[in-house]
């Protein structure tokens, strides 16, 4: 997770509150009006995935074209909603087991 915040703090950004899932992740993430979304999800991804080569496959392998992380991401604004979507990123691993618990009767 730390790699996560180091990232977003080479440009300028700040990740506020975040979440590790076993397959994906949630952030809530402040980035300077300079910087174009996608440029940052794709620099803090692809470094991220850089990092985790380096570090599990002893180099070997850095995951370029390998996709390592999905090609898509969500993004929103969160104004208003702030408290909203910081209590989504929080909960988000309860709300999805409850969801897959309930996905087992159907």
């Amino acid at each position: 997770g730390e790699v996560f915040y180091d990232l977003a703090k080479q440009k300028e950004s700040k990740i506020s509150e975040g979440h590790m899932m076993p397959n994906h992740f949630h952030m809530y993430i402040s980035i300077p009006p300079k910087y174009l979304v996608p440029q940052e999800v794709g620099f803090i991804k692809g470094k991220n995935a850089l990092s985790v080569a380096k570090k599990f496959a002893g180099r070997r392998r850095n995951f370029v074209d390998q996709g390592f992380w999905a090609r898509g991401y969500y993004v929103s604004t969160s104004g208003k909603d702030e408290k909203a979507v910081r209590e989504y990123i929080r909960n988000q691993e309860k709300e999805d087991r409850r969801i897959d618990q309930l996905n087992m009767f159907k």
